[in-house]
């Protein structure tokens, strides 16, 4: 794992590799909807084996802040938005020759009662 950038920890779990597709590959709970506050320490705390993720897809509706390019990591990220109504509580990670990963966001204003479940039924990939 790369460092983190913040003192807070990151409210990340990742499913178990596995051969298998499944829907999600983690599931996350960010502290707030500023994704532009977000994003950095999330990446930071990717596994390597997941590349250096070049482009991140989140829903328009659900995420604060501008979209466009931001330098996370010392890596360019692009930023993309979408409406669809498939995925609104997911974001979509790029990285060139890894391919997609999809993460599963816990709403921010989420209690820690109701996202702990949540957290772990995503990361045994059961979501």
């Amino acid at each position: 794992m790369r460092p983190q950038p913040s003192g807070r920890p990151l409210r990340l779990r990742l499913a178990p590799d596995s051969p298998l597709p499944r829907r999600v590959d983690g599931v996350w709970w960010p502290r707030s909807d500023d994704l532009l506050a977000e994003l950095p320490q999330l990446l930071a705390g990717l596994p390597r084996a997941w590349g250096d993720i070049v482009s991140v897809m989140v829903n328009g509706t659900t995420w604060a802040g501008a979209p466009g390019r931001m330098l996370v990591c010392n890596q360019v990220v692009r930023l993309r938005r979408s409406t669809a109504a498939h995925a609104p509580d997911t974001v979509v990670l790029m990285a060139p020759g890894q391919g997609r990963r999809d993460l599963q966001v816990v709403p921010p204003d989420t209690t820690e009662e109701a996202a702990w479940p949540l957290m772990s039924a995503g990361a045994g990939g059961l979501v």
